[in-house]
């Protein structure tokens, strides 16, 4: 497929990215909302009421840090892949499904984050970030591997380093997937901080300095 394909799918991917971010803020709820106004609570009460939302808060903050990075290292993966095939369409959905699935988690998170069966739903929420993170990798190394779909003139150090920096995510993932059984705040607190890691531009091999600011998540 030419390079009029490829802006399509990265196009379509973008768009995607966005429903998922916007469905994110859908969770937040407004305290007093259904209220009518002579009930509604006051400045203290407000500020009370706010510091209570802090776990739907928290899981609002880190899905959205995550899936913002994500499409940060989808959209600057395609200043590499030049070509794409069925197959690698095909991947690209599987992982948007998973992109486009992350508020649903997210907001179970918020919900029982506070209850006695918080760790189910921070297994769900964590496993939910690996598997994504798992798809990334499996999306890039397809497009990589022997420059299938990346130019012919592509750097392979800036491939491998791509390649060994996308590992990772799924390795943090799955810790703070264990940490799910154990500590739902030490999960929370691991993916956001991935996400924070992941912000950082890494160092790749000299001269890219035009991919120097590449981030990942996968």
């Amino acid at each position: 497929m030419d390079e009029k394909e490829t802006s399509r799918l990265e196009a379509f991917s973008d768009g995607v990215f966005a429903v998922a971010i916007t469905l994110l803020v859908l969770n937040i709820r407004i305290p007093g909302l259904d209220l009518p106004p002579s009930k509604l609570p006051g400045d203290a009460d407000l500020w009370r009421t706010l510091g209570e939302e802090w776990p739907m808060l928290a899981a609002y903050v880190t899905s959205f840090a995550t899936i913002g990075i994500m499409w940060l290292n989808h959209h600057r993966l395609f200043t590499h892949i030049k070509h794409i095939n069925t197959v690698l369409v095909l991947l690209n959905l599987l992982l948007l499904m998973f992109i486009v699935f992350i508020p649903v988690p997210t907001a179970m998170l918020a919900e029982y984050l506070e209850r006695p069966d918080q760790h189910t739903a921070a297994i769900v929420y964590s496993g939910t970030f690996f598997l994504t993170a798992c798809c990334f990798n499996l999306f890039w190394r397809y497009a990589s591997y022997h420059n299938r779909l990346v130019g012919k003139d592509a750097d392979s150090r800036a491939i491998q380093a791509i390649s060994k920096q996308y590992l990772f995510g799924p390795l943090v993932y799955l810790i703070a997937f264990a940490l799910a059984f154990v500590s739902t705040p030490a999960t929370i607190i691991a993916s956001f901080a991935l996400a924070l890691f992941f912000a950082l531009p890494p160092r790749l091999p000299r001269p890219l300095s035009s991919n120097n600011d590449f981030t990942g998540l996968g």
